[in-house]
């Protein structure tokens, strides 16, 4: 493979026979061409390969939800609890190699105690199981390029005499830190498991999770939704002993070629029970765009709840609107499935005292009850209401005429008609958030007006004339029903 680096065709790499032949990454292509007149090369793609390796990463969320991208050409698997569902460790590495193989990769691995010692063991030696009490001489034995620091403290680590991790493991740790600083010391520290590292999974880690393997792959659908009852009674069991329902729910599909395909789902409320989510389940797939294709068959079926809530018992009430409450939540959610939750929103109030930002529209189905503030101003129900339910956004303006600065309007006209003022309540005074508002932000001063033909308007004025604010300008907000 070559690519260019620095203006010139260099080997990004190389296959074993070239490598015995004496070529190298790194190697220029002339020189190379220089050796060998006949080379078959292609050009590196690290896009692709980028792509290349997110899959390989889904694929291998078959042997456990943690799963980390070692860039640009590894991955790193926390197998902690995981490994006895393949029987042993021996079981679980044969089948990784024996998967890849059969798509044509070869892969070096290893399995050690922490992820930094199996990372290095698995890139600068032969790899392999590393058993606990052969761990520290395997990495003592590991050379110095295996720490992953910069080049000029390797350099100075070889100018010293100083070849392998064990040389320098030996030294002290302030003459190490004052030579070469902190991230030599932290590297060999993660290295043997002294300082903790844990890895970041690519993938958000499910609250609960329950998955069938298969024997043989399971080719006819109807076999695929036996399995998925089956697991969503388990997982619901498993939730309810949590007192939680879920409100994300996430299936994943194995194929027995690597393909890996997820189906997400969320709803507007915590569910706890099976039958609901099979029929939004059922649902999302009949709306996709790509179908899901069985292919050589499904060898493994994962439900994960990836998003969850506490869930409460709720009297049913002596009058049916709970069940239409039941029944407004279930269209919502199976809406949310059929055209996007994007696209099924939901009011809700924000505490804010500015009317335009009153309100705020959230997908439905993702919106928690703890979000939703209810704002309830004092208000006589046999008096006009003191906002309106429309409102402009913009405001739009208006070009108004007083008698008195800092009062009502007499008049003002609007979309070039000229509306005569007969009676005007106000003002109602807001000022400018003073924490999110750019400082040539303004106080407002709203009124709400009746004119002469009995529309009612809510305008205001943005400026004060006793502040002797800048040329102070008048808006209509919205119109009374």
């Amino acid at each position: 493979m070559v690519d260019k680096i620095a203006n010139a065709l260099r080997l990004t790499a190389v296959d074993e026979k070239a490598a015995k032949a004496g070529l190298y990454k790194g190697m220029a292509l002339t020189d190379a061409r220089a050796q060998f007149e006949k080379l078959d090369i292609a050009f590196a793609s690290p896009r692709k390969d980028a792509v290349l390796l997110e899959k390989l990463a889904d694929w291998g969320d078959r042997y456990t939800p943690l799963v980390a991208l070692d860039e640009p050409h590894g991955l790193i698997l926390d197998l902690t609890g995981c490994i006895h569902l393949f029987g042993d460790e021996s079981q679980l590495i044969e089948d990784i190699h024996k998967r890849l193989h059969r798509y044509g990769m070869i892969a070096r691995t290893a399995l050690a105690s922490n992820p930094a010692a199996a990372r290095a063991l698995a890139r600068h030696s032969p790899g392999g199981i590393i058993d606990w009490n052969d761990e520290t001489r395997r990495l003592y034995a590991l050379p110095l390029i295996s720490l992953d620091i910069e080049e000029n403290h390797l350099a100075g680590l070889k100018r010293a005499g100083l070849r392998s991790v064990g040389d320098i493991d030996v030294l002290p740790r302030a003459a190490l830190t004052a030579r070469f600083g902190t991230n030599l010391v932290n590297r060999l520290d993660a290295l043997f498991g002294r300082q903790d590292a844990p890895i970041t999974p690519r993938r958000t880690v499910p609250v609960c999770m329950v998955e069938r393997r298969m024997a043989e792959p399971l080719i006819a659908m109807e076999s695929v939704e036996h399995v998925l009852i089956s697991l969503s009674d388990e997982l619901f069991r498993r939730l309810q002993q949590r007192v939680e329902g879920a409100r994300e729910i996430e299936a994943s599909f194995y194929r027995a070629d690597g393909n890996v395909r997820r189906i997400n789902i969320q709803t507007g409320r915590p569910v706890t029970e099976t039958k609901p989510m099979f029929r939004l389940l059922k649902e999302r797939l009949s709306t996709l765009s790509d179908p899901l294709d069985v292919g050589y068959g499904f060898d493994i079926i994962r439900l994960a709840a990836i998003r969850v809530e506490q869930s409460q018992a709720i009297q049913k009430s002596l009058d049916d609107r709970a069940q239409e409450t039941e029944e407004i939540n279930a269209l919502v959610d199976r809406l949310s499935i059929r055209l996007g939750n994007s696209r099924v929103l939901r009011p809700l109030s924000v505490d804010t005292h500015i009317p335009e930002r009153a309100v705020s529209l959230v997908p439905a189905a993702s919106a928690r009850q703890d979000m939703v503030f209810e704002r309830t101003p004092e208000h006589n129900p046999g008096n006009p209401p003191e906002r309106p339910i429309r409102l402009f956004q913009p405001p739009e303006r208006i070009d108004a005429t007083f008698e008195v600065p800092d009062a009502a309007p007499a008049r003002f006209t609007w979309r070039r008609v000229q509306h005569i003022i007969t009676l005007a309540e106000g003002p109602e005074r807001i000022a400018p958030e003073w924490w999110r508002e750019h400082a040539g932000a303004l106080t407002r001063d709203y009124y709400r007006l009746e004119d002469n033909r009995g529309r009612r308007f809510w305008v205001f004025r943005e400026g004060l004339y006793e502040r002797g604010d800048p040329t102070p300008r008048w808006f209509l907000h919205g119109i009374f029903a």
